[in-house]
């Protein structure tokens, strides 16, 4: 299967980091994830894209790591992004069965967010991600107001805005290129 409308490099033909990066990845998931296959056409690029994604979806923040999948999977849908929209629910689905939450609550997000199974804060959240996806030039201190009234506090809504923009930033990267997802993200967290 192709899994790009550009040529992917051979792994062997990459710099020595990102052939450490793919076995990580290879060791940690069971496969490399076809967005870092993609992006090692420019590995500098790849490797700055990892930080900064491992940095927002995995360091330290007063957001969950399935309130950081919650707005991956809804700014991806959004935003109609075939790659991000499968592989990001499965994340999903990992994360809520840590918490002993319904798995399902993925799928609900990808088709109708603001209906799905998650609390007020949550809602808020993502109306939030979804506003700085479709209109951030228009986001005033006011739509900030039920995001404090929520409890969450500056530094949580600059997370929540840095990882809208960051999946904003690679969902339109990745419908460019024609990213199709691995196989393997289709049972993941099932």
């Amino acid at each position: 299967m192709k899994i790009s409308r550009l040529a992917v490099p051979e792994s062997q033909t990459l710099p020595e980091d990102v052939q450490a990066l793919f076995s990580k990845a290879e060791d940690k998931l069971g496969f490399i994830p076809n967005v870092m296959q993609i992006f090692s056409l420019r590995p500098q690029h790849l490797m700055a894209w990892r930080n900064h994604y491992e940095l927002l979806m995995r360091g330290e923040s007063e957001l969950t790591l399935a309130q950081r999948e919650m707005i991956a999977v809804t700014v991806s849908s959004v935003n109609r992004c075939y790659y991000c929209s499968t592989t990001h629910p499965a994340f999903l689905r990992l994360e809520l069965a840590k918490e002993n939450r319904d798995s399902h609550i993925a799928t609900e997000l990808q088709f109708a967010p603001l209906d799905a199974e998650i609390t007020s804060a949550e809602k808020a959240m993502l109306e939030f991600a979804i506003q700085v996806t479709k209109s951030s030039d228009t986001l005033s201190s006011s739509d900030l107001e039920p995001l404090r009234a929520h409890g969450f506090s500056d530094a949580a809504i600059f997370d929540i805005a840095e990882v809208a923009a960051m999946f904003n930033f690679t969902n339109r990267l990745m419908n460019a290129l024609g990213g199709k997802p691995n196989l393997e993200y289709q049972n993941m967290g099932r």
